[in-house]
Order: structure tokens, then sequence, then C-alpha cells
């Protein structure tokens, strides 16, 4: 499978990365590991994870994805080499001092995941969400100290506006402070607003790699929800109702038609629009069985054609545009 430079870390991705949030969650970890082997089998080799995953389960205080994922390392002799990690510090892990992005905490939060994980490195360490009390030059500090002992590969930051992202960097050029290499958005075909334009732009500018998440927008673009009816379909069914509406139905209606032309499913189309999207390095996508991960396999090979995205693009402009 090809490889895609992941910005400027040195670190190479197949086009999809695997999202782990699903571990600990909707399935359970035999099926998790299941799923990781399918993974690697069809020559993946990246797995974005959060320290977090998945504490809003009932009975969960966060850390299963990770652990699961440590586990599955640990049975695997020598996978570790073969695989890149991304997780991310900053959400509540339950506590005033367990979340944001403080000195502190990030030095006792890496410790935590290292530890889940049963490795002695992160591939890239996420900054999870804006931290408004902390200053950049506090975070990147904190960073810093763990790229230089080589508990972590590389930085980057997730669901950071544009003059958030724009600060940050410069920052790092004025101060000499390790710079965020990679940057994680909400981004698929319906949510488009946020990514596209400014925020895109200075990510193409700067370099960045970019791994999107939601890529699939809870699975809405599957085509498996149509109707208020099939929000029952799962546990993530009630994360999907804001895209049933008439801009919903219209990309599902054009993903439709493309699909049939390749001879492939919706969700292999929209993800084969985020391989080719321009400031998209690999789009995350999880995935709750091996028939999933053979999907995935498709849409990695998948070459849609000019019309193909002229029409997934007008079907999913924002409404603003």
């Amino acid at each position: 499978m090809i490889r895609r430079a992941l910005g400027s870390t040195g670190l190479s991705t197949a086009p999809l990365v695997l999202g782990g949030n699903v571990f600990g969650w909707t399935i359970d970890e035999k099926a998790s590991f299941d799923v990781l082997d399918a993974f690697v089998d069809h020559a993946f080799n990246a797995i974005d994870t959060a320290d977090v995953y998945s504490a809003w389960e009932s009975g969960n205080k966060g850390g299963e994805s990770e652990t699961i994922i440590g586990k599955w390392l640990s049975a695997r002799p020598g996978m570790r080499d073969k695989i890149l990690l991304f997780t991310k510090v900053g959400s509540d892990m339950g506590g005033q001092a367990r979340k944001g992005l403080s000195t502190a905490w990030i030095a006792e939060a890496v410790e935590d995941s290292l530890r889940r994980l049963q490795t002695d490195r992160i591939d890239v360490y996420f900054s999870h969400w804006p931290d408004e009390a902390v200053g950049h030059e506090e975070t990147l500090n904190a960073f810093g100290k763990l790229l230089a002992a080589g508990k972590v590969r590389a930085i980057g930051a997730s669901n950071l506006g544009t003059s958030q992202l724009a600060e940050a960097l410069a920052i790092s050029k004025r101060e000499g402070l390790p710079a965020y290499q990679v940057f994680q958005p909400e981004y698929n075909l319906y949510d488009r607003g946020s990514y596209d334009g400014p925020l895109r732009e200075l990510c193409l500018r700067e370099g960045l790699g970019v791994v999107t998440y939601f890529s699939l927008a809870s699975g809405f673009l599957s085509g498996k929800y149509r109707s208020r009816a099939d929000l029952g379909k799962s546990k993530r069914g009630e994360d999907v109702e804001k895209y049933i509406n008439d801009r919903g139905l219209l990309i599902l209606s054009a993903l439709d038609r493309v699909a049939l032309h390749h001879g492939a499913q919706p969700s292999q189309i929209a993800l084969a629009w985020l391989m080719a999207r321009q400031g998209v390095t690999a789009p995350i996508a999880s995935a709750t069985s091996t028939a999933h991960i053979e999907a995935f396999a498709k849409a990695a090979t998948l070459e849609l054609r000019a019309e193909d995205l002229v029409e997934l693009e007008q079907s999913s402009q924002p409404a603003s545009a």
C-alpha cells in the first residue's frame, strides 16, 4: 500500500488511519483485536486514539481504548515497530488537575498513556482541545521536553481554530519552540465549514500533515441512516440525527450515484473523496468488524473521476457557500 508523508514529521502513513474510539465502547477486547489484526494485515499502519476514550460509556473512566491497544501490542511481538501510534492529551480525565494542557498534567498524562499502550514512545502526541487557561508557550515547552526525552516523536493539535493554530505556529517560530506538525480537524463531506477555507489554507501553507476525524460523520455517510427511524441501528445513532435533513440526503444521493459507477459502497466513496482532497493526508475511520477493514482497503484503491469530484463537491457545499 502507498505511504504518504505526514507533514514534516519524517513519518509516513497509509492513506487511512484507524480510529480507536470504538475499542472498549462499541466493541470489546476480542473484537478490537480482530479489527487491529485485519488492519495491519491489509498493510495499513497508523492507529489513532486518546487518553479519554471512552470515558463517556457507563462504567468506563477513560483509557479503555489505549489499554486494549497496549494489550494487542504486547500479544504481538515486533508489531510496535510496524505501526504508528497517535494519542491525545487535554480532555477531562476526572478532576480539575487531570485535564488541560499544563506542564504538570502533560507530564503525568503521557506516562499514563505510555503505560496503557505498553510502549516507550508515542509517534504523534496531540493536544486534544484548546486550553484557554494555559498559554501556547507552556504547552509547547512541555511537549518539547517529551520530544527531547524520546517519549514523543512528533506533536500535533486537534480542534484549534485558524487564529489559534496560527498563533501557536508563530510562537514556535518566535521562541524557538517545537511546532505542531500535524493537525486533526473534524472534516467530512457534510462537515466542511470549519476546515475548508482559511484553516485548510494555513495547513497547506505551513506544510502540516492533516488527519481528519469523524470522516464518515459518525456513520451517516455510510448510507446506513436515511430517516429518523434508522437512528436506533447503533449506539452512535443519536449522533447522526443532525445530518438527516435536505442537505444530508442530497449528499447521500450523490454518494449513491458515484458508488454505483464504481461498484462501491457510499462509505468508500466518502473516504476516497477525503483521500483525494488537497490538504488531507489521511482520514481517520473507525471499524467495528473486519468487514469494515475490507471496505477501507477498497476505498484506498479507488480513483474518483473528475466528474465524481465535481458532483460530490456540488452536493456537499455548506449552506453558507
